[in-house]
Formats: C-alpha cells, structure tokens, sequence
C-alpha cells in the first residue's frame, strides 16, 4: 500500500513509519524543512517537501496513494506553555485549515482511506462511568479546532471512501516533554495535575498509539477511542509513578485550583473514564501497557536511571 503520512517526525509518527516500512509499505513523509527529510530518509521513507497550507500542492504530492495518514499537529513544547491560548494557535490552524486541505486533496487524488489523529480526554466529566464514542464531546476553548478535524475525516467518509478518526489517550513516554516534567515533579513531592484525586485518567504510551495506527489501517470507517485498558484515577497515576522511582506519595493540587488554569485546567480535572473496546473488537488491537501502572517502569528505565547512572559515574 502507498501511504502518505503527515507529522512523520513527531512522537508518534517516527514511531508509525518504521512500524509501516516493515509491513512492506511505501511510505511518503511529508516534510516542511531541510532537517525533517533527513529525519525521515533515516527512517527509510520517501521525503515530500510540502506545505499542509498549499492545496495545489498538495493535490499534486498525494496523488496516486492509497492511504493518508493525518498526524500532524503542533503541540506546545512545555508544560507551562500549554496552559497559554495563544500557544495553541497553530495547532488549531492545522486541524482546521489543513486536515479539511488533505481531505480536499485525497478525494481529489483517489485516495481510499483517510487516518486522522483526534484527542480522547475531551469528553465531559462522567465520574466513573465507562466512556464509549457515543458519547457527545465538550471540548475546552483552548481544544475546539478538534472537532473541525474530525469532521473533515468524516466527510471522506461520506464521501464513499474510508475515514477513520483515532481519539488518542493523553500520551506519555520517555520523549514526551509533559511526562519528564510530571516525573521530575513527583520526585520533588507534589504533581500538577488539577482536580479531584478519585477523576480517572485515561492514558496512553506513544508505541501503543503507532501500533493502532498501523492496525486503523484495516478498521472499518468511524470513529475510535485508543487508550489502554485501565485508566487510573489522579491518586493511582501519581502513586504508581512515585513507586517506581522510590520517593514518597505526591501532593496533589487541590479540586478548587483547577479554576487558576483556565480552559486546560478545566479540561485536566475532568474525570475521563475511557473505553477501547470499539477499536479492540474492529481490530484486534492490543495496547502493549494495559495500564500506564504496567507503562511507567519502561519510562523510567529510559530517563531517569540513565541520569542518575551518568551522575553517579
């Protein structure tokens, strides 16, 4: 199958082009700069030099594939940058002006199925009830641009092709920028995580989102949760990352303190129960952690013993 991937460089997408490559795919990464073709030449994919915002352009490069794959976002590179609207601003101009640009240029270039990333933890707050993809969204200000993706997927879609939309988990990893700052708090004695101790948190490990990617590849159109198995609650999250760096259980943030965060905290204290069992069934999917209890010791294995390793030497 050719596949033409967007953000093949980001976390998920360097993990999705080996993963492709070595099931026999011809892979296009689309690249913006000198540096991104060279990261993905390294892959042992094609490079693409194109513009998510050049409709002419892109017509041209995705003609004659069989598949695209939308990872391309643009998350903020902090923690603390992500709780600031305008650091969201680009990410919003690419869910909305872009995925409708690839859907416009997949359709245009016979294109039979569409994979766009999407976010799960936008659900309202249902305490501990199950999660299933029924259930409406209620996307924080800062977050909206989500369903303006969502809807450009569809719309292939309905278009007679296949579309499918991956609701991803809150990712967590060794090269995840939020989770060595959530690990070098908790070592400190406290986590930034706003709302009450018993909300559930419905993760996900980067490797476990490549591995669905690849397997939406063979999904029937729609849209799909993609978290692990067992989402913990805040208390449980904290606790169980703490045990295995051996420091003691963490202050929590207060339920009120949510409110001093804006949109994001807002979005942060929700109790967000997920469910995967719609894409398991589709697909026979498994996440490779079933829990990110099950995830945090291969994190910590690849960042903070290697430190403190080095320190000591």
């Amino acid at each position: 199958m050719k596949i033409f991937v967007t953000g093949a460089t980001g976390v998920v997408g360097r993990r999705v082009v080996p993963l492709l490559l070595a099931r026999r795919h011809d892979v296009t990464a689309c690249v913006r700069s000198t540096e991104g073709a060279h990261k993905v030449l390294a892959l042992g994919a094609r490079a693409c030099p194109a513009s998510l915002f050049d409709t002419y352009g892109l017509r041209r490069a995705i003609a004659g594939h069989d598949a695209v794959v939308n990872l391309a976002t643009h998350i903020p590179s902090s923690s603390l940058s992500m709780f600031f609207r305008s650091a969201w601003r680009e990410n919003d101009r690419i869910r909305r002006i872009a995925s409708a640009n690839l859907v416009d240029a997949a359709i245009a270039g016979g294109v039979r199925r569409f994979v766009q990333e999407s976010f799960a933890p936008v659900y309202p707050d249902r305490g501990d009830a199950w999660i299933e993809e029924d259930t409406p969204l209620q996307p924080a200000r800062f977050n909206r641009s989500i369903e303006d993706a969502e809807r450009s997927a569809l719309r292939f879609d309905s278009a007679g092709h296949v579309g499918v939309v991956l609701r991803f988990g809150a990712f967590y990893g060794a090269d995840a920028t939020q989770t060595l700052d959530l690990i070098r708090s908790v070592q400190r004695g406290w986590a930034p995580l706003p709302g009450a101790a018993s909300a559930f948190f419905s993760s996900l490990a980067h490797d476990d989102a490549a591995l669905a990617v690849v397997a939406a590849l063979d999904a029937p159109g729609g849209i799909y949760n993609i978290v692990d198995d067992e989402p913990l609650t805040h208390r449980d999250l904290v606790d169980t990352l703490a045990a295995v760096l051996d420091v003691g259980s963490p202050r929590l943030l207060p339920a009120w303190s949510a409110r001093l965060f804006g949109s994001l905290g807002e979005l942060l204290a929700r109790s967000v129960r997920i469910s995967n069992r719609k894409f398991k069934r589709a697909t026979g999917w498994r996440p490779t952690y079933s829990s990110v209890r099950d995830g945090w010791p291969a994190v910590v294995a690849s960042t903070v013993r290697p430190e403190l390793a080095a320190r000591n030497h």
